[in-house]
């Protein structure tokens, strides 16, 4: 019993060591993360709806290069984030 009490507080010790070197890393990490927010891939229905135009104003800007569409198979895929940068400000 009195070999695990002479080791004790060197553990502690040991311990509370770790952690004071270890926590300001985990202070640094934290206020530099940023989520990576999932890929939103609409379909050309939803991207029709949210920009308020038809599928062939859709596929004329798709062949003009002002959107980017992605393929899966035989599916057409907008991603979000795409679409909505694509829409400018208008300047008064």
């Amino acid at each position: 019993m009195e070999k695990i009490q002479l080791f004790q507080p060197f553990i502690d010790l040991l311990k509370q060591e770790i952690l004071d070197e270890i926590k300001p890393l985990f202070e640094d990490l934290k206020k530099s993360y940023q989520p990576i927010k999932p890929i939103e891939n609409l379909t050309r229905k939803e991207t029709c709806a949210i920009l308020k135009i038809n599928l062939s104003t859709l596929w004329l800007w798709t062949k003009k290069g002002k959107l980017k569409s992605y393929g899966l198979g035989n599916r057409v895929y907008y991603k979000r984030t795409e679409v909505e940068e694509a829409v400018i400000e208008l300047k008064n």
